[in-house]
């Protein structure tokens, strides 16, 4: 895949130097910015013509390709719409109309002019970080399991002039952290797009390893099924039960921030594969649930950006994971375990299975006295009924925990949607036979479950994101890296 490098400069004669490609962002309508005026000197006019002939305005999704002037073998236009909207949205299809155009002409270095792009909501650092994450993102190839993969991106060297000596500095800044933002993304992509028999519980474990190898500030340790059982883990061992892949408890300890200060724990649900035990899932789309380790992924892909930008905190990613499969060993619908809380648990449905990895986990991270604990998991079907792919499910014990990362979502488009966590809703979880059922029946189901997770996480403060409906797509069928995004931002906010 390639590896993508952006650097800010400040040019002041676009006409000098060589590149592959040259890149002007045009408005509609509008006068030709500083560099593109030289650039249409230098080629007799070239540019106008090419808008005057309506091969080119501006508009929103446009892009031509000229020849070559001067230094540059190619010349890119790429439309900006009106000015006067020119905000986040139009900002980020220009990058994708961007990303899409430099890609079909095969260069493999380009100069970019952006000093003439002024968002109506956003400074200049938000719109250079936000273009290295999509391009970034725009690079990835799934290429682990196929003879013959989707062409890479050509493209390998970005300069950016930012048209400002005084910009180049923090604009550097901004492109470092949006691309670091987007090898996470593109990380959690990798490991949720691997099938479900390379990507085993084993497997996860190896890749923390690999994670922390030659980084003095991260550690891992990874408790296997012995260890959790002398913990009383009982809720996550009944999950493993019925599959002859052994399930792996992984603890990710990033140390950047002062010694004793409390840490950010994530916690992600990793069911490698998920049949539904038991109570086995319908044929159709079971394909898909290789991807129920989507909130494990995003925990290693907020770990490796976290990483790569150093971040000054202390950060803790726990992954609970499993694979549920039925067999002569599974738990059955109806029988009751024991969590690592102490509170037993009925399993009226072993497709509930998230809630009963997480639970142990949630108790696991309460011994690191965490600042917050924020679990991921592609946790219930309802969610998706109830927000789409558009949005994650929140829920939080803590009201300004749950302002901060529907904050970071907005930033960095990787949005939440905030859900009610009443005690109403809790007696739906009554059971006769223990503390508590594992479902809550057909109404409101991303609430029971959040509900269930709830009692495990009464002596700290937590959030919980659902991102079953985020975490993937089906039509074209890949991993999303979401929320990544959103867990990025918010860490990077509170580093600052």
């Amino acid at each position: 895949m390639t590896a993508l490098t952006f650097t800010a400069r400040k040019i002041d004669d676009a006409t000098k130097g060589s590149s592959q490609c040259v890149i002007l962002p045009l408005y509609h309508r509008k006068k030709l910015s500083r560099e593109a005026q030289q650039l249409d000197g230098a080629s007799g006019g070239m540019i106008k013509k090419a808008m005057a002939l309506g091969d080119f305005s501006g508009k929103s999704g446009e892009s031509c390709l000229l020849p070559g002037v001067a230094g540059a073998k190619r010349l890119l236009l790429v439309g900006c719409g009106d000015p006067a909207t020119f905000d986040r949205v139009a900002a980020r299809e220009f990058t994708r109309t961007l990303a899409k155009a430099v890609n079909a002409t095969k260069a493999s270095d380009a100069v970019l002019h952006v000093s003439d792009l002024h968002l109506k909501d956003a400074n200049s650092a938000w719109l250079l970080e936000t273009m290295s994450r999509q391009l970034v993102c725009a690079a990835y190839r799934y290429t682990e399991t196929v003879s013959k993969p989707k062409a890479p991106m050509k493209l390998a060297k970005l300069i950016v002039n930012t048209g400002d000596s005084r910009t180049v500095r923090s604009g550097q800044k901004a492109l470092d952290r949006g691309a670091a933002v987007g090898r996470g993304i593109n990380e959690a992509r990798r490991l949720a797009d691997l099938p479900g028999n390379v990507c085993t519980p084993t497997y996860l474990a190896q890749q923390a390893r690999v994670l922390a190898k030659n980084n003095s500030k991260l550690t891992t340790t990874v408790l296997e099924e012995k260890k959790m059982r002398e913990l009383g883990m009982g809720s996550l061992l009944s999950v493993t039960a019925g599959t002859d892949q052994p399930a792996k408890l992984i603890v990710m300890n990033y140390k950047g921030g002062k010694a004793g200060q409390k840490p950010y724990v994530l916690v992600g649900k990793g069911i490698t594969f998920d049949s539904g035990g038991i109570s086995l899932k319908p044929g159709a789309k079971m394909d898909e649930m290789k991807f129920d380790m989507g909130g494990a992924a995003s925990v290693f892909g907020t770990l490796h950006t976290v990483t790569e930008l150093g971040l000054p905190l202390n950060v803790i990613g726990i992954v609970a994971a499993a694979e549920n499969m039925p067999g002569g060993g599974a738990t059955k619908p109806g029988d009751v375990v024991t969590s690592m809380s102490g509170k037993t648990i009925e399993v009226l449905n072993t497709d509930a299975e998230g809630r009963l990895v997480l639970c142990d986990a949630l108790t696991y991270a309460g011994r690191f006295k965490p600042q917050v604990v924020i679990d991921i998991a592609t946790l219930t079907g309802a969610c998706v009924v109830a927000l789409g792919s558009h949005a994650t499910g929140l829920y939080a014990n803590q009201d300004k925990l749950a302002e901060q990362l529907l904050a970071a979502g907005v930033e960095s488009h990787d949005r939440a949607w905030r859900m009610p966590l009443w005690d109403d809703y809790q007696k739906q979880l009554d059971s006769n036979y223990a503390d508590v059922a594992n479902i809550g029946g057909p109404g409101g189901g991303s609430v029971t479950a959040a509900c269930f997770l709830a009692r495990f996480t009464q002596d700290y403060h937590w959030a919980h994101l659902d991102i079953a409906g985020s975490a993937w797509d089906s039509s074209p069928k890949g991993a999303t890296g979401r929320p990544v995004g959103l867990l990025t931002q918010y860490l990077m906010q509170h580093a600052d």
